[in-house]
């Protein structure tokens, strides 16, 4: 088996990027499931679950659905961020199925964010 080189590497992530990545991709909507220890112990899989599921019912194709480690607010978790192209990412906390599903079905689907269920929208502004 051949050595990667920094090269191949440079080559892969920017690879990975694109297709992971909102503004490079061809996709609509990022949803990120924070699961690192603590949003795993705080039920981050059921919502991770509950997104399959909606996505798998709804037919939508024009999202990414993702996982990342740790955001952070542990004591918030289950937390996950929504970003749509051309608006500020949206950040909501202490998730469970029910509140999951509404976040998809209003703010996925439709646009309008689940004021009641975030702590922040972009990377500074709270609600």
């Amino acid at each position: 088996m051949a050595k990667l080189r920094v090269e191949d590497l440079k080559k892969i992530k920017a690879s990975i990027n694109k297709t992971n990545r909102l503004q490079e991709s061809a996709q609509r909507v990022k949803i990120t499931v924070h699961m690192g220890t603590c949003g795993i112990a705080a039920g981050a899989q059921v919502v991770m679950d509950t997104f399959v599921e909606k996505i798998k019912e709804s037919g939508v194709t024009d999202l990414i659905l993702t996982t990342s480690g740790c955001a952070g607010f542990c004591n918030h978790e289950p937390m996950v961020t929504v970003e749509i192209k051309g608006f500020a990412p949206v950040k909501y906390v202490k998730l469970d199925a029910q509140k999951t599903a509404k976040i998809f079905d209003e703010h996925v689907l439709n646009g309008n964010p689940v004021v009641k269920n975030a702590l922040s929208v972009g990377s500074e502004t709270t609600y």
